[in-house]
């Protein structure tokens, strides 16, 4: 699980926000794989300790909750 907090972090990091759905697919690539509900606690967790901030974007008829990497973040 510490892997996947660290390429969680690498990517909110490098490629700038990211969302739950994209995160499986990037991690499914890396041989990773994890359900939703496996991710979103991980996500929640980040956010929790201060790794990661959120907000919600709307995109056509649905909600996304962007995750976006702090200093501390980018950092670990």
């Amino acid at each position: 699980a510490g892997l996947v907090r660290l390429h969680i972090l690498h990517h909110a990091v490098e490629e700038g926000p990211v969302y739950g759905l994209w995160m499986i697919e990037e991690l499914g690539r890396h041989g990773y794989r994890l359900s939703a509900g496996t991710l979103y606690p991980i996500l929640h967790g980040l956010e929790r300790k201060g790794y990661l901030t959120s907000h919600t974007e709307r995109v056509g008829s649905r909600t996304r909750r962007l995750y976006h990497a702090t200093p501390a973040g980018e950092q670990a």
